[in-house]
C-alpha cells in the first residue's frame, strides 16, 4: 500500500495543490494571469513565424503534385562531355551549381528543370550548338504547362542570396526594376527609336545588358503567345545556317539583331539592370573593370553572380568556390541564421 507521503509529494498531488491555489485567487487576479500567458503565447508563436518567414524557410512542404509560378532553367552537362571529357575540376563546379539552385528551388516552391545540353551534339551539323537555349526553352515549356515564368540559368552561376524570392528581388516591383528605353545604357549602340514599338505591351522578356549588350546567361521569359511566336523565329533556320560566320555569340546575336528592328519584339521586351540577376566577378569584361553597373558588390549584397566567360583563361572552379565560401559566409552573418 502507498502511505501518505507517496500521495502527499505525487505529480499529481502537486499539481491539485497549484490548482486549488489558482481557484483561490480573486477573479481579477486570475484573469490577468490568464491574459499575460495568452499575450505571451501569441508573442511567441508570432516570434517564431517572424524568424521562420525572415530564414526563407518554407512552412509546409511542397506537395508533388502541386505546381509553381516559376521554373528554373539550369543548364548542365551531366553526361562525359560533349567535345572533350570533363575533368575533376568540371564535375565539382557542376555539382556545386546544382547544389545551389536545387536548395533555392526548394527553399521558395519553385520547380527546378535541370536541362542535359550534351544530348544537343545533334545540332552540331545545321550550325546550332548555341541555339538549343531556344529548344530547350520550347521543351520546358511543354513539360511545366502551368507555369508562367522561365527563369534560365548558365552552369556557371551562383544564387548568392538564397533567402530572396523572385517576387521580392523582380515581380513585386517588376515596372520600377525594369526599363525599355536604351537612352541611358546601350553597350551595342542600337537604335534607340523605331516605328511601331508600344511600351505599353505585356513584358515577356526581361534581359540584362552586360558590356558586350545582351546577356543570356541569366534572363527571363514568360509563358505567352508573344514567346511563341518569338522562339518560332528565334529557331528560323535563316540565323542558324546563313549567319552563324557573322555572329559569334550566335542566339544572342540573332536576339540583337531582332530587336535593332522589329518594332514588335521591343514591346514585350524589357531590360533590367545587370546586378539584380547577373552581376559579374572582376575578370569579366575587363574593359571596363570598376563599373559599378556590372560588377557584383559584397556590400549591397548581390542576388546572382554570372561567372561569365571563365572558361576562357579564368578558373571555373576557384571562382565557384570563392563564391559558394563568400555566400555561406554572408549567411551567418545574417540575425536569422541560428534558426535556419
Amino acid at each position: 500500500m502507498k502511505d501518505k507521503d507517496d500521495y502527499l509529494f505525487s505529480p499529481v498531488s502537486r499539481t491539485s495543490r497549484v490548482i486549488n491555489r489558482f481557484r483561490r485567487l480573486p477573479n481579477r487576479v486570475r484573469q490577468l494571469i490568464l491574459r499575460r500567458r495568452i499575450l505571451s503565447a501569441i508573442l511567441f508563436v508570432v516570434l517564431c513565424f517572424t524568424l521562420v518567414a525572415n530564414s526563407g524557410v518554407r512552412l509546409l512542404p511542397r506537395l508533388p503534385w502541386t505546381s509553381s509560378k516559376f521554373v528554373i532553367i539550369l543548364a548542365v552537362n551531366q553526361g562525359g562531355g560533349v567535345m572533350e571529357w570533363k575533368g575533376p575540376t568540371e564535375w565539382a563546379v557542376e555539382r556545386t551549381s546544382i547544389a545551389n539552385k536545387k536548395a533555392y528551388a526548394d527553399r521558395h516552391g519553385y520547380q527546378l528543370a535541370i536541362q542535359d545540353m550534351s544530348i544537343k551534339k545533334r545540332y552540331a551539323h545545321e550550325w546550332r550548338e548555341s541555339w538549343e537555349k531556344v529548344d530547350v526553352i520550347r521543351q520546358t515549356m511543354k513539360q511545366y504547362p502551368k507555369a508562367e515564368w522561365f527563369w534560365w540559368l548558365d552552369l556557371h552561376t551562383y544564387i548568392m542570396e538564397p533567402s530572396i524570392s523572385l517576387e521580392k528581388q523582380v515581380f513585386n516591383r517588376l515596372e520600377n526594376n525594369t526599363y525599355r528605353s536604351l537612352e541611358d545604357y546601350n553597350p551595342l549602340r542600337l537604335p534607340v527609336e523605331i516605328p511601331f514599338v508600344d511600351n505599353t505591351h505585356q513584358i515577356n522578356l526581361i534581359v540584362p545588358q552586360d558590356c558586350g549588350g545582351f546577356n543570356l546567361g541569366s534572363f527571363l521569359i514568360r509563358r505567352s503567345e508573344w514567346t511563341d511566336f518569338l522562339l518560332d523565329i528565334w529557331w528560323d533556320p535563316v540565323f542558324y545556317e546563313q549567319r552563324h560566320m557573322q555572329w559569334e555569340h550566335k542566339e544572342q546575336d540573332a536576339l540583337e539583331h531582332m530587336y535593332s528592328d522589329q518594332g514588335w519584339l521591343r514591346s514585350g521586351t524589357a531590360f533590367i539592370p545587370q546586378r539584380l540577376i547577373n552581376a559579374f566577378p572582376e575578370g569579366a569584361c575587363s574593359e571596363q573593370q570598376g563599373d559599378k553597373r556590372i560588377f557584383y558588390n559584397q556590400e549591397e549584397r548581390d542576388f546572382v553572380v554570372n561567372m561569365a566567360g571563365c572558361e576562357w583563361g579564368r578558373d571555373c572552379y576557384g571562382e565557384m568556390e570563392h563564391f559558394r565560401k563568400l555566400s555561406a559566409s554572408l549567411q551567418k552573418k545574417s540575425w536569422w541564421w541560428p534558426f535556419k
